[in-house]
């Protein structure tokens, strides 16, 4: 069977990853004779015409806005088409293995290491929200570890800064274990959202678990609505860090300038491995 082509231009090589709302393709731009990864929009079932409309709408509004962005720690995206009446976003390719699957290949991370991870992640942020970009669903599985830095990817849901929202009332869009509480109470996403979103992709990474860890989605989102985060244990050095961006006010959540400073202290300052206790060999 000859291989799928989309939009008479891409064509599809390997699936590389199924998610929630969609699957990624390695595939081939047979125009610019260049590979590049290209994600399939994938729609729930039983969606009404009117919601399949407004999917599409917020998709292409979303990769318009992610196309805006240039910036290394943020994979770009090429365009956005339609076929067999859904979209499909082209996006640069990164070889690189996720964050997601590094903890669950390897364990958690020093804390200097996820202090620099941090350090090229809050660039990449800083970089969206002077464009007006709020990612929206920051987590491990949208962070990319390239040989020279990370990468954030999958601004698929990100929305420009006072655009009308597209999601309807009751729909959480992200993913629960790193939203921040005020996307739980289903206010705005800011760029203080983010960055809640940043500081658990950090605890989970020294922690090897999120903040929140809970039987369902919804005692996750009970939580975040109710209770502080579960105290880090592992952190070390990137402590203060976590404890400022996991503010559940986002008025006294640290900003983008007061973290990278703590994150440049975490780098620099080495972990100390907790000593046995008292009367142990």
């Amino acid at each position: 069977m000859p291989p799928k082509v989309i939009a008479g231009r891409y064509e599809l090589l390997e699936l590389l990853g199924r998610g929630g709302m969609g699957a990624v393709w390695r595939a081939r731009d047979r125009t610019l004779d260049r590979e590049v990864a290209v994600k399939e929009v994938v729609l729930p079932p039983g969606l009404a015409d009117e919601q399949v409309r407004r999917v599409h709408e917020r998709t292409f509004r979303e990769a318009r806005s992610a196309a805006r962005l240039d910036h290394p720690g943020i994979v770009t995206v090429h365009d956005v088409v339609e076929e067999d009446g859904r979209p499909w976003i082209v996006m640069r390719l990164v070889r690189a293995p996720s964050l997601d699957a590094l903890l669950d290949g390897d364990g958690p991370l020093p804390p200097g290491r996820a202090a620099a991870i941090g350090l090229d992640l809050l660039d990449a942020l800083r970089h969206a929200h002077a464009a007006g970009v709020v990612h929206r669903d920051v987590k491990p599985g949208n962070v990319l570890l390239g040989t020279d830095r990370a990468v954030l990817t999958d601004f698929g849901i990100a929305a420009i800064a006072g655009d009308e929202t597209l999601t309807q009332t009751g729909v959480v869009v992200g993913s629960p274990a790193y939203l921040a509480p005020e996307q739980a109470r289903h206010e705005k996403a800011t760029p203080a959202s983010d960055l809640w979103s940043l500081g658990a992709t950090l605890y989970t990474a020294v922690e090897g678990r999120p903040p929140y860890q809970r039987d369902s989605v919804w005692g996750v989102m009970a939580a975040l609505l109710a209770d502080e985060p579960d105290p880090p244990r592992l952190a070390g050095p990137l402590t203060p860090v976590l404890t400022g961006l996991l503010q559940r006010d986002p008025d006294r959540r640290l900003d983008a300038d007061e973290a990278e400073r703590a994150l440049r202290r975490a780098v620099q300052e080495p972990a100390t491995v907790p000593g046995p206790p008292d009367g142990s060999a």
